[in-house]
């Protein structure tokens, strides 16, 4: 899962762990980071081929908790589908559910949709790196990234891959009962970042802990912000996607139509239907149930 802190967010511990790293720790880490992206780097990743605004954002809110290989397809599907942010707009929620299912967690497509919808009123495209946290279920990381990514302007990303490299080199002598926190790797990140190229450092070190957890490190759970994803099957997750299948598929159902077609306990089907219906993806009209 991906997250994004800032500057302000550091502690005093933190303060002294990078107090104590010599600088020669640093710049020898920054060459194994590059050296790897030079000689393994995963250059040819389709929104690593263009810095357009909204192919970027599109890229950004897929790999929300979906790994690379999922979302490369999709993400090509996509954009054949929806080219633009204006296209995406005027796109029935309907159609983008459909095109997006296989993702999982819906919920990404409607903020996509819906971010597609705010940032184009009167002629505003993603020509600028800010005002994405103005659309609901876009967050700090996504805008930051987005900056990063699109406009090659410094930031610091912290996401799940990045915390094995700065884990695995800086705090594997740590007690392994310690958690470690984002605040605490915030400081090393800013000073490894130093005089780096944004785009390609962040890149570098996506690819490079991705290599590490190839390799058998396994640190995710020294991370403070470490959560295990459920089992899908059977789960939640798995219902309310079954649901929106149905819906986007065969149209409007009853409840009880619902039940008959989702052949699970009654009782998660009513709260994969009430989260849906929360989330903005599904509404009621007349007794049945459709996509928004």
């Amino acid at each position: 899962m991906r997250t994004c802190i800032t500057a302000t967010d550091s502690t005093d511990k933190a303060g002294e762990v990078l107090h104590k790293i010599p600088a020669a720790r640093l710049r020898a880490f920054r060459s194994t980071v590059w050296r790897y992206w030079k000689k393994e780097g995963r250059h040819d990743l389709p929104w690593r081929k263009t810095k357009d605004t909204y192919r970027i954002l599109v890229s950004e809110m897929m790999l929300q908790q979906t790994q690379v290989p999922r979302v490369i397809g999709k993400y090509k599907e996509f954009l054949q589908a929806f080219p633009t942010a204006k296209a995406l707009a005027k796109a029935p929620l309907s159609d983008v559910l459909k095109v997006w299912s296989g993702l999982g967690y819906n919920r990404r497509a409607k903020y996509l949709h819906d971010a597609a919808k705010i940032l184009t009123k009167n002629g505003v495209h993603f020509n600028k790196p800010t005002g994405l946290l103005k659309c609901t279920g876009i967050g700090p990381y996504t805008e930051a990234a987005v900056k990063v990514f699109a406009f090659n302007e410094p930031d610091i990303l912290i996401e799940t891959n990045i915390r094995a490299a700065y884990i695995h080199h800086f705090y594997s002598s740590v007690l392994q009962k310690t958690s470690i926190t984002d605040a605490e790797i915030l400081p090393l990140a800013q000073k490894a970042a130093e005089g780096q190229d944004p785009r390609t450092w962040h890149w570098a070190l996506m690819d490079y802990g991705a290599h590490l957890k190839r390799s058998g490190v396994r640190n995710n759970r020294r991370s403070a912000h470490y959560t295990k994803q459920s089992k899908f099957k059977g789960s939640l997750r798995q219902v309310r996607g079954a649901v929106l299948r149905e819906l986007g598929v065969n149209g409007a159902h009853s409840q009880n139509e619902v039940y008959s077609l989702i052949r699970t306990n009654k009782r998660i089907v009513q709260k994969a239907l009430a989260g849906l219906e929360r989330d903005g993806l599904i509404v009621k009209e007349k007794g049945k149930w459709r996509v928004s």
